[in-house]
């Protein structure tokens, strides 16, 4: 039975040198200059250090543009509320989303066993595995993913005959 798998997965290198180069662009900006902005990455999470809001919205802005000029979504950062540090400073997290959550999953099934489609969806970890008696079924259940406007970036792979 043809099958496939719909998974969300971002690739750490490629955000790693994103980061590399949005350090090198923050060395050398003009406003940048004389401030102890920062950002690093350790495990699946960000943390963005600047001097004050400002900086802090301008570092957001950089950290979305370096993350598209990789050729990722920049669906896959999730930004979480930035917080007081010492004197003006401001840290925010943003956390690398791996992986397909549990209710986003149960969404998609939902949304393929209403679409009366001849496929069967399930939920295998943190991936979806999605099988078919016809090529042409699961070529729509993708078209039908697709449409249903998610913002994190899903992957499909896996495709076997």
């Amino acid at each position: 039975m043809p099958s496939f798998d719909i998974v969300s997965k971002t690739e750490l290198a490629e955000i790693d040198n994103a980061l590399n180069g949005m350090t090198r662009e923050i060395g050398t900006r003009f406003d940048f200059k004389g401030s102890k902005s920062t950002v690093e990455r350790k495990e699946n999470a960000i943390t963005i250090f600047a001097d004050d809001d400002l900086k802090l919205k301008q570092m957001q802005e950089l950290l979305k543009g370096y993350v598209t000029r990789r050729k990722l979504d920049a669906g896959c950062l999730e930004f979480k509320d930035p917080e007081k540090a010492t004197g003006n400073a401001v840290r925010q997290q943003v956390l690398i989303k791996q992986g397909i959550e549990q209710v986003l999953a149960k969404k998609i099934v939902k949304a393929i066993k209403d679409s009366k489609l001849k496929v069967q969806a399930s939920i295998q970890g943190d991936e979806l595995r999605v099988t078919g008696k016809k090529r042409d079924d699961l070529q729509e259940a993708i078209q039908l993913v697709r449409g249903l406007k998610i913002e994190q970036p899903l992957q499909y792979v896996n495709f076997r005959d």
